[in-house]
């Protein structure tokens, strides 16, 4: 998600690309923890929730590219985990004198720990953010100024940690979203939080790390009760149906049932910014699986109907913001003044989303495979239909009248994990090609390179055959 909340214009000033989408060596792949259970005390919020099925349903998956190779992003997530992610055990030693401050607040209820959250790319000491996401630690250099995490994070984490096995960090974010909730009152996850602190940083929701994080214990409440851990089930369940809930009264508009941006006025309010790369797709349908209290079906097809007159009104991609009318629209939070038109920090999440959806539900609706064969066919005619052309490099504007492309100098890993995804549906030759090349690719793990990593993290995942359904789930 970006730094969109709260914040007017004004508060922004001069402050340039607030987002939590910042741009900022492998080893052997981790063997999970033999009980999942390990540290936790659900504590469900729901304590009768509807235990899935664990009846097995056997679908049939599109084919990967050639190349596709299961080890690597096994091998890539210990990197990713070792750059990314850090316990509160570990960060209590970065963070010496504010420790007692981590158990006498937020997490001073032991049955949210253990815990861990995804450090938030470095925030530069004079930005916004700086002084808000900043440990008066200064023996601390490499940590300092990485002192927040995002929900968008946590949702991201706890999905890659779910296809990796590893539970013990999956329980930790978990943990870590439930914690802030608790300590606050609130059913959605506050968007940025300042390390294991108390302090908050801004408590308003957004909707991808909601539907993210209520995915992920969807998918592990099924896997959990497949396995038979019937209580450990029940409480993902109950914690991701009251997430659900929450999602439809603050984040669906009810006048057309598309999905808002996050809870407050700023995205609720006249003619709303909406954002593309929040509709999860896969999300909606498992909302629809498990809670029958709630219309997520006219909501998966009126987001898909939205996305794609989005794509026919303009050149086939998609802007980062558009209006109720599908137009580019700039939001009112400052942070895409310059960009909003084009194909870019935000809508780089799109192809991984309805990929995603396709892979698992491609033979089922037809919607996923004809928005990515839009964008295939798009970047092949200007790539000649080479996934290393430099015009990958571009990002390419939504609506020629109302900006044009912006040409960068070279593509980041995530975008060309993006562009192959495009290719799933309809050109195995493309995607071939593109997974060769992005399995040749490493990540970045700088102290800014926090967004980069982690779609790249996950478009492996995807791209190389770890986006398995756990059984039970058609």
């Amino acid at each position: 998600m970006q730094f969109y909340k709260f914040l007017a214009p004004v508060m922004l000033g001069a402050v340039i690309g607030l987002t939590a989408c910042d741009n900022g060596t492998s080893s052997d792949p981790v063997n999970p923890p033999s009980d999942p259970n390990q540290g936790i005390n659900p504590d469900p919020v729901n304590s009768n929730p509807v235990v899935p099925d664990p009846v097995y349903t056997p679908t049939v998956t599109p084919a990967l590219g050639t190349g596709a190779n299961i080890l690597y992003p096994a091998n890539m997530y210990v990197s990713w985990k070792a750059g990314h992610f850090v316990t509160i055990e570990d960060e209590s030693v970065y963070y010496a004198a504010i420790v007692p401050e981590f158990y006498e607040g937020v997490f001073l209820n032991s049955s949210f720990l253990p815990t861990g959250r995804v450090k938030w790319s470095v925030q530069a000491s004079n930005s916004f953010y700086g002084p808000k996401c900043s440990v008066s630690e200064t023996t601390v250099t490499t940590m300092k100024f990485r002192g927040c995490s995002v929900s968008e994070g946590t949702g991201y984490g706890m999905l890659i940690s779910y296809f990796a096995g590893d539970f013990d960090t999956f329980n930790r974010l978990w943990n870590y979203s439930r914690a802030f909730r608790a300590y606050h009152n609130l059913k959605l996850t506050p968007w940025i939080t300042k390390s294991f602190h108390y302090e908050e940083v801004d408590n308003s929701s957004a909707t991808d790390a909601d539907l993210d994080i209520a995915t992920a214990l969807i998918l592990a409440s099924y896997k959990m009760s497949s396995e038979g851990n019937a209580a450990l089930s029940q409480a993902y369940l109950a914690d991701a149906l009251t997430i659900v809930g929450a999602i439809w009264d603050k984040e669906v508009n009810k006048s057309n049932f598309l999905l808002y941006s996050g809870d407050t006025e700023m995205w609720t309010m006249g003619d709303p910014a909406y954002n593309l790369s929040y509709f999860s797709p896969v999300a909606l349908r498992l909302f629809a699986l498990v809670d029958k209290s709630h219309d997520w079906t006219t909501v998966l097809n009126n987001m898909y109907a939205y996305m794609i007159n989005v794509q026919a009104a303009g050149t086939g991609v998609f802007p980062d913001w558009s209006n109720g009318l599908g137009l580019p629209v700039n939001p009112d939070n400052g942070s895409a003044d310059r960009t909003y038109w084009t194909f870019n920090k935000e809508s780089v999440r799109i192809p991984w989303r309805i990929a995603w959806d396709y892979y698992w539900y491609g033979s089922v609706d037809a919607n996923p495979a004809l928005v990515l064969n839009t964008l295939n066919n798009f970047i092949v005619a200007r790539s000649a239909g080479d996934p290393n052309s430099t015009a990958l490099n571009t990002n390419y504007s939504a609506n020629l009248a109302v900006g044009q492309d912006i040409v960068g100098s070279t593509v980041q890993n995530h975008w060309y994990g993006a562009w192959c995804l495009t290719g799933i549906a309809a050109n195995p030759t493309w995607l071939n090609a593109c997974t060769d090349g992005f399995n040749a690719k490493v990540l970045q793990n700088s102290p800014s390179s926090y967004f980069l990593d982690i779609l790249q993290m996950m478009m492996s995942q995807l791209l190389n055959g770890a986006y398995v359904k756990p059984i039970g789930i058609p």
